[in-house]
This record gives C-alpha cells, sequence and structure tokens, in this order.
C-alpha cells in the first residue's frame, strides 16, 4: 500500500497545484487543510529561502581540483588559484617557472607513526615511476570495465548520456597489472614535481589509482605547525605523496611485509602527481560547465581518507561510530582497530590498516596513530578541538555497512553496525521534505544481482531507522533510473544525491572521467530539457575526494578528521551562470548547511559540522578563514538578483 506522500508524488502535476492552491487558502482561513499542509510537507517544500524548489547533488570519484582544472583559465574579471596561476606549470602542462612548489620529498618513519617526518627528509632527484596499479589490461564482457562488445556495454549501463556509451568499451591499458604505465612519457624518469598524463595517455585510458585512505593521506599532506605561515596557517605542504605511496600504499592487513619490497611493490609509485589539462581540452564538459555556470577554487573533501567517510559527512555533516546497532558505543574487535605505526625494521609499513581493520578511538592518545594528529591540532596558533568523543571508535576508513541493500543482515565480522547518528534525512522527514538517494545498479543489489553499487558510498546505507525500516528504504534509497524518470516526470524531490555505479563513477582504475562526465551529462540534459524544473532546481557536481591526488590550496584543520585537499565543485542552475569563481572555503558540510538554510532547518545535532560560522576573509586573501574553523553554506555561488 502506498503511503499519502507516495501518492503525492505520483499525482499529475495539475491536480498537484490544485491541491497546493486549496491548501495555501485554506491556511490563511485556518480551515482544516491548515494542519494537514504542516503534517504531509506540501508547503514545506515549496517554502524555501530562495527560487530553488530541488536540489540534486552529483558525486563523482577520487579527482582533487588541480588533477582536472589545474590548467582552467577563467573568464576575464575572475581569478583562480590552481597550479597554472601559480607557475608550476606552463599551459601545455610541461614544469613552469616555480614547478618546484610541486617537488615531493623521501623521509624515514620507523618506530611511531609520524604525520609530518622530518628524519632524512630530502628531495627526490627523479619521482618513483608512474604505474598501472589495477587499472584494466584488456576488454572483457565478463570481467569489465571495459566491455568488448557494446551491445552488453550498453545494457548493463544506462545511466550515461548516448554519446559517451562508446568509452565503455575503450581505454584498456594493454599492461599488466601493478606495473610501471610506459605509456606515461619519462615514465622511468618524471621530474619532481606534478607530471602531465596526456597527450601520451589518452584521456579516454584507464589509468592507475592513487591511496587515499585516513592516516595516509595526512602523512602525505605533510601538516606541521612549524612549517605555518600567514598565507597557509595549518602548515600544510602536501610534500610526501609519492613516498606514502610507495611505503605503505592502501594498507597492510596486518601481515608483515614482503620480502624484496620496494618502491615498486605496492603498484601505485607517484600516481597521485598526475595531472589532465583541461586547457588541452581533457575533461571537456566539466571544463564547459565550469565555464559557464559557477565552479569553487576553495571546496575541499571533508575527511582525510577515501570513500565512506566523505559521503558520511555528505548526509551527518560528521563521522558516525562504532556501536551495539542500537545507539551505544562499543569497542570493535581488536583487529579492527587502526595501527599505522611502523613494523620493526621497516620505514613507514603499518602494522595494521586495512583488511578490516579501519576504527580508531581518537579520544585516546595512547591508542596508534592518534597523538600525532591531536599534538598537530593543539600546536597551531589557534588551537582546534580534535572532536573526538570519549570511548567513540570512529570508522575512519571503507567498511561496508551491516545491513544490506534488501534489508537482510551480512555475514560478514568486518560490516559497520546501524547508526544512530541523527542525519540530513531525518531533518528533511520531520518537515515532511522528500528526499532519495538514487544509487547506481541499486535494483539489482536489492536483488542480488551480479551490479557495481557503491555500498559505501550510500550514507543512508549505515543508517538505522531508514535501513531497518523497509517501507522508508524504498522511499529514500532508489535506483539511479529512477532519478532520469523523476526529471521527465516532475516527479523530482526536494533533495537528490545521484552516484553512479563503480563503472562509471570516475574512480581511477575502475572507471574513467569521460564516463563519469556522461553520467552528469544525463541528468543535466534531462534537467535542462525540463524548463520548469529547470528554472527552480540546483545541481551540485562535485567528486568525493581527490584520491590521493596533489592539490595546492590550503587546507584548513577543522578537527581530527580533517579538512582533506580540494576537490572540483560546479553548481549548475539559471542563478549560477556566469564563469564565477567562488574562493569560499566549504566542504561536504557545506551542502548540508544549503539544504538546512534554504529549507529553515536547524544543524543536525551539537557536535556536526553544519555549526561552523561561514567564513569570514581579508581583501587581501580570500582563501583563508580569519574566524576558522569555519564553512561556508554555498549560498555565494548564486546569483538571485538577476544580475551576472
Amino acid at each position: 500500500m502506498k503511503t499519502l506522500s507516495a501518492v503525492w508524488k505520483t499525482a499529475l502535476p495539475w491536480v498537484r497545484q490544485v491541491v497546493v492552491t486549496l491548501i495555501a487558502v485554506q491556511f490563511a482561513l485556518g480551515g482544516p487543510f491548515a494542519a494537514f499542509a504542516d503534517e504531509r510537507g506540501v508547503d514545506a517544500e515549496r517554502d524555501t529561502r530562495t527560487p530553488i524548489k530541488h536540489v540534486i547533488i552529483i558525486i563523482g570519484e577520487n579527482r582533487s581540483f588541480d588533477h582536472v582544472f589545474g590548467t582552467f583559465i577563467p573568464r576575464h574579471g575572475q581569478s583562480i588559484r590552481n597550479l597554472l596561476s601559480e607557475g608550476i606549470v606552463n599551459p601545455d602542462g610541461t614544469p613552469g617557472p616555480h614547478f618546484s612548489k610541486s617537488a615531493q620529498f623521501t623521509a624515514t618513519v620507523n618506530g611511531t607513526y609520524n604525520i609530518s617526518p622530518t628524519l632524512n627528509k630530502a628531495p627526490y632527484n627523479t619521482l618513483p615511476p608512474a604505474m598501472t596499479d589495477g587499472a584494466p589490461t584488456a576488454a572483457s564482457d565478463t570481467n569489465p570495465p571495459p566491455f568488448a562488445t557494446q551491445g552488453l556495454a550498453d545494457l548493463a549501463e544506462t545511466d550515461i548520456s548516448p554519446s559517451f556509451e562508446p568509452f565503455l568499451v575503450t581505454g584498456a591499458t594493454g599492461l599488466p597489472p601493478k606495473s610501471i604505465d610506459t605509456r606515461v612519457a619519462n615514465a622511468n624518469s618524471l621530474p619532481n614535481g606534478v607530471f602531465p598524463i596526456t597527450p601520451s595517455v589518452s584521456y579516454d585510458a584507464y589509468t592507475g589509482d592513487a591511496v587515499h585512505r585516513f592516516y595516509q593521506m595526512w602523512q602525505q599532506y605533510d601538516c606541521n605547525a612549524a612549517y605555518a605561515t600567514e598565507k597557509n596557517p595549518s602548515g600544510c605542504l602536501g610534500d610526501l605523496l609519492p613516498y606514502v605511496e610507495t611505503t605503505i600504499g592502501t594498507g597492510n592487513p596486518g601481515k608483515p611485509q614482503p620480502a624484496g619490497f620496494n618502491q615498486l611493490t605496492t603498484g601505485e609509485g607517484s600516481n597521485g602527481m598526475g595531472i589532465y589539462n583541461s586547457l588541452q581540452g581533457d575533461a571537456p564538459y566539466l571544463t564547459e560547465l565550469a565555464k559557464k555556470y559557477t565552479m569553487s577554487d576553495n571546496y575541499h573533501q571533508p575527511v582525510m581518507g577515501g570513500t565512506m567517510v566523505q559521503h558520511m559527512m555528505l548526509g551527518y555533516a560528521d563521522l558516525p561510530w562504532y556501536s551495539d546497532g542500537k545507539g551505544t558505543a562499543i569497542a570493535p574487535p581488536a583487529t579492527q582497530i587502526e595501527n599505522p605505526n611502523p613494523e620493526a625494521g621497516t620505514n613507514n609499513f603499518y602494522i595494521r590498516d586495512g583488511g578490516g581493520a579501519n576504527y580508531s578511538n581518537c579520544s585516546d592518545l595512547s591508542q596508534p596513530g592518534v597523538a600525532p594528529i591531536v599534538t598537530y591540532l593543539e600546536s597551531l596558533a589557534k588551537p582546534i578541538n580534535p572532536n573526538c568523543e570519549a570511548g567513540h571508535f570512529y570508522g575512519l576508513n571503507n567498511t561496508n555497512p551491516q545491513i544490506n541493500p534488501d534489508g537482510t543482515l551480512s555475514a560478514s565480522v568486518t560490516t559497520f553496525p546501524p547508526s544512530n547518528v541523527r542525519h540530513i534525512g531525518d531533518a528533511l522527514m520531520e518537515k515532511g521534505i522528500s528526499f532519495v538517494y538514487y544509487g547506481g545498479h541499486w535494483d539489482r543489489a536489492v536483488a542480488n544481482q551480479p551490479n557495481a553499487y557503491c555500498p559505501i558510498c550510500n550514507p543512508f546505507a549505515y543508517a538505522n531507522d531508514i535501513m531497518g525500516n523497509a517501507g522508508l528504504r524504498a522511499e529514500h534509497i532508489q535506483d539511479a533510473t529512477q532519478l532520469h524518470l523523476a526529471i521527465q516526470n516532475g516527479t523530482l524531490p526536494a533533495v537528490a544525491f545521484a552516484k553512479p555505479d563503480g563503472l562509471v563513477d570516475g574512480h581511477p582504475a575502475s572507471s574513467k572521467l569521460d564516463l563519469f562526465e556522461g553520467f552528469a551529462n544525463k541528468i543535466i540534459s534531462e534537467l535542462q530539457a525540463n524548463p520548469k524544473l529547470w528554472s527552480e532546481t540546483a545541481v551540485f557536481v562535485t567528486f568525493d575526494e581527490g584520491g590521493g591526488y596533489y592539490d595546492t590550496g590550503y587546507i584548513q584543520a577543522l578537527d581530527y578528521f580533517g579538512d582533506g585537499p580540494r576537490i572540483p565543485m560546479i553548481v549548475v542552475s539559471p542563478f549560477s551562470v556566469g564563469g564565477k569563481i567562488s574562493h569560499t572555503y566549504a566542504d561536504h558540510a557545506s551542502v548540508v548547511k544549503f539544504i538546512e538554510r534554504n529549507w529553515s532547518l536547524q544543524p543536525l545535532t551539537g557536535r556536526s559540522r553544519d555549526n561552523f560560522p561561514n567564513p569570514i576573509t581579508s581583501e587581501q586573501d580570500p582563501y583563508v578563514p580569519l574566524n576558522g574553523p569555519a564553512v561556508g553554506d554555498m549560498f555565494d555561488m548564486f546569483n538571485f538578483d538577476g544580475s551576472h
């Protein structure tokens, strides 16, 4: 049986308009419909502070701002901070006059984890080679990507625009996994700094991945109060990316370091230093959007590390913690607790990281890895509260939710128990405002069919109230195909999260950036084909995190968890045209803040990041908040007065 809200969503638009009008009249007169309007949220959805009645958040995977837009030149009158403006690269991607700003270092860490090692710290003469990591060697219909035949590819993927479908069968490396990527120019003798991926490697080619885990990324960005300056008060240098990639990489599930371990063993090399060139034609659709609409050059991944925690911030503006599944914090099994201290006799080879070890109690300085980060935060000129509650083990790296898409419980002992932490869906449901998380291949996951659905990308998959209720689960988590129908039918919810499946999410090695462009293009094109809906919708096109790729932007210390480096953010809307570049400091909690401000909601909890104020900056430096910790609410990326 359909709920009243479900019936309302599927009603013909003219029927809904008549009902809204009747309710509005009755509400003004204090009639019986007034209670219905308040209870069912018919008016609440339209009662916004701006003309924006719908928000769609499109989330790709693992690309930093400089990795995509390092050579982007904005329209006249706008400024940008990127590799080109800093003189690190020339327009063709070759080393610029200030190339040394991107120089990388090797160091030594033995005994205890260190986020800013100084022992034996020295610049590389040449970077470790670029490597293939897990990028596909050849096309295959049984083990894509890429597909061997277009027909099977098109059956598997229905969420990208037709013009992008040919990219589903192209781009295999022709090289073994974890080998030197000989397609990259000078792969064995890379200058010490960022290097261009294209044109020696096609933009449409699969490339190797880079490490993007919590303790690794803190270490890669080399944050130290001793390095702080007026323009960089957090003192984060970002000069240890290949060092971390080659000494520990994506982690160690608690095994001894392999015999003969060297800089090629992890299969990552210096992948994190690779960049695309939008000025020379890379990322053409994202570049088109950036030129036409509003882009931020100061938007950040909210947590150091990988996929799960970034999506958590989009849903909770905070990180959930290990519990008994009923709201009480408990300790996970000892084998699931992170230990980034290096094994004896090794340089930075973590004792236990990954393989189920994904939690830390950051309120306890005696716990492995905790003291270096907390000490750093407390040593800043303006000390930062780690915001770690006593006895809470926060999930810091990718862990699947315990409740499966079909509502059953996973048999795995390393899943994340259902969380009772308040999320943005709770705030929306309380006011009767509709929201849906649209996940690629969700229906296939529910039916236990072969799929590329991303369970760690869905913040609501960890929420006890939604996953534990079949009705709420069906209403608020749907397949990405339903988003296209909702746009076409005019039944789009107020808030929509759009997450592609793993084959087209843009993740290095397992996907390509052009496939994510195809996912975004389909949604935006369909939206613009519905003029009424387009006139009142804002689309936020972003990525979950930087994927371990280099970035030059300022990183603000907010708490134990981050922030992390910059990632792309483009706001596509009739109210964001003009090619503006926003410099206001923001991260994924800013999306939560926008939703809350637009629909007059309160912060989720007393500790969530949506409590942070909007940044105040000086005229001399629009990037560094003077009142930090502070994150914006995205309102500056719009123009609601009609001028451009």
